[in-house]
Order: C-alpha cells, then sequence, then structure tokens
C-alpha cells in the first residue's frame, strides 16, 4: 500500500474511478478541471494505491477559522467497493491526520450525508465524533 498525493493530470484523472462512487461527475476531463479549480482555493488530492492504482482518495484542504483555529478539512473520502473492510480508509485517516499535524493543523474535520451510515460507524470506529449537525440552503 502506498499514500501519496495525486498532483500530476495524470495521477488526478486515475483517482476518477474511485471518486465517481461518491460525486455525480460527469467524465475525467470535467473532475480534472474541477480538481485543478479547486487546487487554487488549497484543495489537495490523496490517494491510497495497490500495485499503481487508486484503490482509495480523500480531497482535502488547509482552513482557519474562529471555532476551530487551523485546521484540515476533508472534502471527500471514498473506497472502491470491492477495495472496502480492507484496511485503506484508516490508512489515508491516518496518513490525513499526519499530514494535518505536520503543517500545524490541530484538527481533522468532516461532514457526512445523514444517509450515508455505514460511513458513520466507519468514522466513529476511527475515532471520529459527531460533533455538530449542518445546515444549507439553495440560493
Amino acid at each position: 500500500m502506498q499514500i501519496d498525493l495525486a498532483e500530476s493530470d495524470e495521477d488526478i484523472v486515475a483517482c476518477f474511478p474511485v471518486m465517481g462512487h461518491l460525486r455525480d461527475l460527469a467524465n475525467a476531463e470535467t473532475f480534472l478541471q474541477r480538481v485543478r479549480s479547486q487546487e487554487r482555493a488549497g484543495y489537495r488530492l490523496a490517494a491510497v494505491r495497490e500495485d499503481g492504482e487508486p484503490v482509495a482518495v480523500a480531497g482535502f484542504r488547509f482552513t482557519e477559522n474562529l471555532a476551530w483555529g487551523r485546521h484540515l478539512y476533508v472534502d471527500d473520502l471514498v473506497a472502491l467497493p470491492e477495495a472496502r473492510s480492507r484496511g485503506y480508509g484508516s490508512a489515508l485517516l491516518e496518513w490525513l491526520a499526519e499530514f494535518g499535524r505536520k503543517q500545524g493543523a490541530g484538527q481533522l474535520h468532516l461532514d457526512s450525508g445523514n444517509h450515508r451510515t455505514d460511513a458513520h460507524r466507519f468514522y466513529r470506529r476511527e475515532g471520529l465524533e459527531a460533533s455538530s449537525l449542518h445546515f444549507h440552503r439553495l440560493l
């Protein structure tokens, strides 16, 4: 198992089949364009690879606010269905936590859809706490 940042166009596009299990994305080109656009605001993409191919990915960024100070926010975290329950998600979360610590983040945060109960069990098992509700409104 190897975990690293997907930085080249080729590496980002290789993450598309995995991310497609979490996000409704039209195609690999659109995915690449959105990742590149979000990178201007600090977004990064990390991948767990087996035999050189991504099996789990996480999109994340560093941000700072009054409530949490400097923290690492995980926008996206997903593994291929056939790669779940093999330790990839745990390894990726630990990698993100260590990467965050090295970059001066004091906390790791993420949001998860109410319907993703399996993910919630996984996050709790990994030591994350459900600490708030997220509200939104379409504009």
